[in-house]
């Protein structure tokens, strides 16, 4: 694949939630399928998940990249779930061309997680649009993830799509099976960062832990969050900002945002 001049992707952040929505009828699957619809057919797609942490940044390199079940006690019919979107070497190669100075490596042996096909399953149901991963140095500041993703711009004008899937508050220690509302305190950290994200206050998001006392509940630990600093870092001055599921369920909020024109 040669990555020249192409349509302008936009960048997309979605919270993916419970691994089930890959396969069930809930309303957030539904806006997924949507989403592959009105979106402009990217010719390749650069994944960063919150389920691929790794010491140092590497990305995937397999030209069959395996379905990975990166999860426990679900049912079966989610474990006989694959995806067999075909890798991208190619463009594993240009991200590495493109991230000098961050020693990336090239991981030949890394499948698709759940946070990416969960998604992707949805969106792009037919598999043929070639995925690569991106893993996440979670050991460093957000600082170093936002510049990180900056690198990683020209994609955009070479037909990649470029998607964030964590979660912006996700609390599994906090969560409550038995509700369907959000907690108070869920709700308003999802609604604050709407907030500075629609004001374009990024530097604030980037230091999630001076938001005041829900960011600690929201985001106990960064890998669910980060994902979301790679898309506001690659978001350009001119992009029109869509958010789509904007809900929150006990401790886990779905919103996801659009970044760019479809």
């Amino acid at each position: 694949m040669s990555f020249v001049s192409s349509h302008r992707q936009p960048v997309l952040f979605v919270g993916h939630g419970n691994p089930m929505n890959a396969i069930e009828d809930t309303v957030w699957h539904r806006r997924w399928q949507q989403l592959g619809q009105e979106l402009p057919r990217p010719r390749a797609i650069l994944c960063i998940s919150a389920h691929w942490e790794a010491p140092g940044v590497r990305v995937t390199t397999a030209e069959r990249p395996e379905t990975v079940h990166d999860f426990r006690g679900f049912p079966e019919a989610l474990y006989a779930v694959q995806y067999p979107a075909p890798g991208s070497p190619a463009l594993a190669a240009r991200v590495v061309e493109l991230l000098q100075g961050h020693a990336v490596e090239g991981d030949a042996q890394r499948g698709l997680d759940h946070g990416a096909w969960g998604v992707l399953k949805v969106m792009y149901p037919d598999a043929d649009v070639p995925v690569v991963q991106l893993s996440m140095d979670t050991r460093q500041p957000g600082a170093y993830h936002y510049a990180l993703a900056q690198q990683l711009g020209p994609l955009r004008d070479e037909g990649v799509l470029i998607m964030g899937s964590g979660n912006i508050v996700h609390n599994l220690r906090l969560f409550d099976f038995d509700a369907i509302e959000p907690a108070d305190w869920a709700w308003d950290f999802d609604l604050q960062v709407g907030q500075l994200i629609a004001q374009g206050r990024d530097a604030m998001l980037i230091d999630w832990a001076a938001l005041g006392p829900n960011a600690a509940r929201a985001i106990p630990t960064p890998e669910h969050y980060l994902p979301l600093l790679y898309a506001l870092a690659l978001r350009r001055p001119d992009d029109p900002v869509t958010s789509f599921n904007a809900d929150v369920v006990s401790a886990i909020s779905m919103r996801g945002y659009v970044f760019g024109s479809a």
